[in-house]
């Protein structure tokens, strides 16, 4: 036993050197952000919106795997503020990730600083407000994680690359808009479409003949699904969220709200000075709205003068679920380690649980709210980490909501799922309505095994993708319809899986599960090697204040 005991304390010491060490070597980046408001107006309407160092989008940030990166946030604004950083997985690190569930706010005149490692990661993500619908004021911008210099991308070198932040855009003040939702009214139709927060034919990006660009394209819009094409110019899908995906050109690509990928496009030889239109198109809306940019080649002038190139058909639901099928992982290229993707074989690991949640839509006393198996999330005035860290009771109530569909009377709640950590589970979102949802696990990414129409059942598992299915954190579920993911809980913390729907969100389809070792359930005492400590600036509120 002593033995036994020695040996433990050698592997820890060990760890502790090793975790140490890995953050000795990595690079650091610093960063000065203030965060203030701008009144613009990107569709001519004058508006309030959310910049950082006087920039909308906000500044790039711009790491390779296993940077460590410190950010220092000053908030100019009359609100609380929180910035999540959406896809980044936050590894043993769940106190910097920038949600109501996890952080208190930076009060107005405060500033705070985040300190985290993009760890075993690369690809394409972006940063936005979490808080009081503000993402509809801006305050987003993108994310790159490029390879260490030792693992090669898995094709030839770009000549440049481009970050094309896309996403809807609502003409009334943010603050406005959260008023509607606080009635419990659901948002209007959106005035139109931004492309790295401009109107129409304002975004332009320049191209040389014969180049190939690199185009990271990121969905940072409030609810709206997009179409994103480029006139007379295929796209090479390389990479989404993390993953480099099996290399297969696309005229056109949906990306649902909160969604990134990587494309490559090839410049054309001969243009004869010739512009070209960038689209992004909405999907599945009662009108179809557009927001272009523009393709420049040397000597090019004006607009085209062409039509705007055509996509799918709006509700063509069936041409957007193929496409979501057909994207696959490259299982022979390494990414953020040397060793293939491949090399994990998420297909052969026993399941621990099973989950079924389904969306749903409630009317209560005349306002709308959104429940996952039948409980719409209400935030308590304590973060749920810091109630967890302090062991401060009814805060919230774990398991709260049921493993699958009960059909219960709906209510309010703060619901926790208690996970045991290195488990491997299955999900299943089962969407019984006519819109298409979106939903995201912060914390990790996860395979998104299977994808059909109806109502899922165990012998669907039979048909499941356990071999190449693609690897992200943001997925959609298209109406009357179920997608089915595997995770492997590998990641210590409390980690928030929510709607990437704006709305839906803010109203309750949303939930954190609570992941926690085998002996650990006084967080206090969890050790550097499955989570790091609480940090020395942190922001306390609520109850944890009086801690």
């Amino acid at each position: 036993m002593e033995s036994m005991k020695a040996l433990k304390a050698i592997l820890f010491s060990f760890t502790s050197v090793l975790v140490a060490t890995v953050d000795a070597i990595s690079s650091h980046q610093c960063y000065d952000w203030t965060v203030s408001y701008s009144r613009r107006a990107p569709l001519g309407v004058d508006k309030q919106v959310i910049v950082i160092n006087d920039m909308f989008p906000g500044p790039l940030l711009n790491a390779s795997t296993d940077d460590v990166l410190t950010i220092h946030v000053h908030n100019n604004l009359t609100d609380p503020f929180l910035l999540t950083w959406n896809g980044i997985q936050m590894r043993r690190n769940s106190w910097q990730d920038g949600v109501q569930g996890t952080n208190c706010p930076i009060m107005p005149g405060q500033n705070w600083t985040y300190r985290f490692q993009v760890k075993d990661q690369i690809g394409s993500f972006f940063y936005f407000p979490s808080l009081l619908l503000q993402k509809a004021a801006g305050g987003y911008g993108a994310i790159r994680v490029n390879n260490r210099v030792a693992i090669p991308i898995p094709f030839p070198q770009p000549y440049k690359e481009y970050d094309v932040l896309i996403g809807d855009w609502y003409n009334a003040e943010y603050r406005d808009l959260r008023a509607l939702l606080d009635e419990g009214i659901t948002l209007p139709m959106l005035d139109g479409i931004l492309i790295n927060g401009m109107g129409p034919n304002q975004a332009t990006f320049d191209f040389e003949p014969g180049a190939t660009y690199r185009l990271r394209i990121s969905n940072v819009g409030l609810k709206t699904c997009l179409n994103f094409r480029i006139q007379d110019h295929l796209m090479l899908l390389v990479e989404t969220e993390g993953s480099y995906t099996i290399q297969q050109y696309y005229n056109s690509l949906d990306i649902h709200v909160g969604q990134s990928y990587s494309v490559l496009v090839t410049a054309k030889n001969q243009t004869d000075a010739k512009p070209y239109y960038m689209v992004a198109s909405s999907r599945f809306t009662p009108f179809e709205l557009y927001g272009t940019g523009i393709i420049r080649y040397p000597c090019s002038k004006g607009d085209p003068s062409v039509l705007l190139p055509s996509g799918p058909l709006p509700f063509d639901y069936a041409y957007s679920m193929d496409q979501a099928r057909s994207i696959r992982w490259d299982l022979a290229v390494a990414a953020a380690r040397p060793n293939p993707q491949g090399s994990y074989h998420y297909g052969s690991i026993n399941i621990s649980r099973t989950l079924i949640l389904e969306n749903d839509v409630v009317y209560s006393r005349h306002k709308t709210r959104f429940t996952t198996n039948g409980i719409s999330f209400v935030h308590p005035v304590t973060p749920l980490k810091l109630a967890d860290y302090f062991q401060i009771k009814d805060v919230y109530k774990l398991n709260m909501i049921p493993d699958k569909p009960n059909h219960r009377f709906p209510s309010c709640g703060t619901a926790v799922i208690n996970t045991l950590y290195r488990d491997f589970y299955h999900i299943v979102f089962q969407n019984p309505k006519g819109d298409v949802q979106t939903w995201h696990l912060d914390g990790y990414n996860f395979f998104v095994v299977g994808m059909e129409w109806g109502k899922w059942d165990e012998g669907k598992m039979a048909d499941y993708n356990m071999n190449d299915a693609v690897s992200r954190s943001t997925v959609q579920v298209y109406p009357f319809s179920w997608t089915a993911i595997l995770v492997s809980l590998d990641n210590q913390g409390m980690w928030n899986l929510r709607s990437q729907d704006a709305e839906k969100c803010y109203l309750g389809q949303e939930l954190y599960l609570r992941v926690i070792g085998v002996g650990e359930e006084d967080p206090s005492k969890i050790p550097r090697r499955d989570e790091y400590p609480i940090p020395k600036n942190v922001i306390k509120c609520g109850i944890a204040a009086y801690h």
